[in-house]
């Protein structure tokens, strides 16, 4: 199971940071990644941990801003989101599965294990 919080209503230019903890597994060996749908809009993922060796990626639309990190020993996961724009607003979901290596963790959204998702509103 994972479990998101940390979202909220933010103004333009702000900071936000959300938190993903897993329970019932290890995140070792485990490809975990931030996604977000905004409202009509596809499921985008934004920045991930590959499984196998641990690489980070980022989407275009994110990069230089947002930053993910991780404490294995707190099996949680963050999203440390930066100078957010009203296009960053939408729900956002951690996720993880045991078989998405290198760049396929942010390409490819068929992860195994999602959260519930949370709220990140970004509004003057």
């Amino acid at each position: 199971q994972l479990v998101e919080s940390g979202g909220g209503l933010v103004q333009p230019g702000g900071s936000l940071r959300l938190s993903c903890v897993a329970s019932g597994f290890s995140l070792d060996y485990y490809a975990i990644g931030w996604v977000r749908q905004a409202p009509e809009k596809e499921r985008e993922g934004i920045a991930c941990f590959s499984a196998g060796p641990t690489e980070q990626f980022y989407a275009d639309s994110v990069k230089g801003r947002f930053t993910i990190s991780r404490d294995d020993a707190k099996k949680t996961v963050y999203l440390q989101m930066d100078s957010l724009n009203v296009e960053d607003t939408a729900v956002y979901y951690c996720a993880a599965d045991r078989g998405l290596y290198g760049s396929s963790c942010l390409r490819d959204l068929r992860y195994d294990c999602w959260g519930q998702g949370t709220q990140v509103t970004v509004s003057s």
